[in-house]
């Protein structure tokens, strides 16, 4: 069973040792259609969370990247909905109310992501790569196949979001999601 614990360390599943938490973050479109960067039967959803964490036994996260076994990543798909919202989602929200504009940052502690992963913990996994250049072939890609239900006010504010810095005219930040590349003889297999 993939567990995360305290947030900080991911362990189990096809993993051979415990993973730190790096960082997170979302890939989203301009529409409820696409967004993911994986897509389940064809099918894409609004948003995809990603979990970077890096294998310590490398030391540096810079040398975690040239390793096959380096990083994993888990993935959650952002579906949108009503009735069951995700509302520790809102807490990212409200930070990113902060920094809507290029170049803003703000504090953002005290925040365990594994209260964003789905209640059933069944998951996809393959090896592949980063899905931003240089695309590094080091990931161990762990796909939660439950989505996590957020809010159509929540997806807006999420494409409220800004690539162009405070001063600029405004451009919206809705295209940062990467197709779905070919699977290139890859092995996909089922927690589940």
């Amino acid at each position: 069973e993939l567990t995360s614990l305290s947030g900080c360390l991911l362990r189990g599943g096809p993993l051979s040792g415990p993973y730190r938490l790096r960082q997170f973050h979302l890939h989203w479109g301009s529409a409820d259609d696409h967004g993911s960067e994986h897509t389940v039967d064809g099918v894409q959803y609004a948003a995809e969370l990603h979990l970077v964490h890096w294998n310590p036994k490398y030391n540096t996260f810079g040398e975690a990247l040239k390793q096959p076994d380096g990083t994993a990543v888990v993935g959650i798909f952002l579906k949108e909905g009503i009735g069951r919202e995700k509302g520790e989602f809102q807490l990212i929200l409200d930070a990113l109310d902060k920094v809507k504009t290029k170049g803003k940052e703000v504090p953002f502690t005290n925040f365990d992501p594994s209260c964003l992963f789905p209640a059933c913990r069944d998951y996809w996994t393959y090896h592949g790569s980063f899905t931003t250049p240089p695309c590094e072939e080091c990931i161990v890609w762990l796909l939660l196949k439950e989505p996590i239900t957020v809010s159509s006010d929540q997806m807006a504010k999420l494409r409220s979001l800004l690539s162009s810095a405070e001063n600029e005219p405004p451009v919206p930040l809705v295209g940062n999601w990467r197709p779905p590349q070919p699977i290139k003889g890859r092995v996909v297999r089922a927690s589940f």
